[in-house]
Formats: C-alpha cells, structure tokens, sequence
C-alpha cells in the first residue's frame, strides 16, 4: 500500500520541480541558473529534462498555468516563498484529485 503522502514525495513534488525546470529552460534560463532558483542540483534538472524523473504525472491545464506563472515569477526574480508556492500547486493538484491518492500515479490532479 502507497501512502499519500508517500506518493506527493516519490511523483508529485518531482514532477512540479520538472515542469517548472522544463518552463525555466523554455523560456531562456540555463540548466545552472534554474537549478539555483530552484534550489536543486544541476543533474536534477539535467534528469527533469532528459525525462529521466519527474516524468510520471499529467498536469490539467489550471496546474500548468501556476506552474508557468511560478517560472515568471522565478525569472522576474521576483521575493517569492519557493517553498510555500510549489506547497500551493501540490495543494491544488491535491484538491482536484480528492487526495492525491489514486492507484494511478500517472494523473494526479484530473
């Protein structure tokens, strides 16, 4: 059995930081500098972006626009809570799937 909460760190959360690291990178920022605003590795953006991790779960499109708003924000260098807004997405994706807590972990927010 998968805990919610287990599910939210192993394929929820990655696959937030990919989108927003896959957002960074299309609109101009490198690897090296999303990986700072993003406060992660290199590599991890590196694998966000090659499809290695984060890969497992489709956002519906009111997620991929806070996501997409999240990169602005982080590309404006905006004084943003990094923390408190990718908490706020994983909120929403939680809110639409009733708990983030399907046996379908390729959907998460459908």
């Amino acid at each position: 059995m998968e805990a919610p909460c287990q599910k939210i760190v192993w394929d929820v959360l990655p696959a937030i930081r990919a989108a927003i690291a896959v957002e960074l990178v299309r609109c101009g920022v490198s690897q090296v500098q999303a990986a700072k605003m993003l406060e992660i590795a290199p590599s991890a953006v590196s694998q966000y972006l090659s499809g290695k991790r984060g890969y497992r779960i489709e956002f519906e499109q009111d997620v991929k626009e806070s996501i997409s708003q999240l990169a602005r924000d982080l590309q404006e260098e905006k004084k943003i809570d990094l923390v408190k807004r990718i908490c706020d997405i994983c909120k929403q994706l939680r809110e639409e799937d009733g708990g983030c807590g399907s046996p379908t972990p390729e959907r998460c927010g459908s």
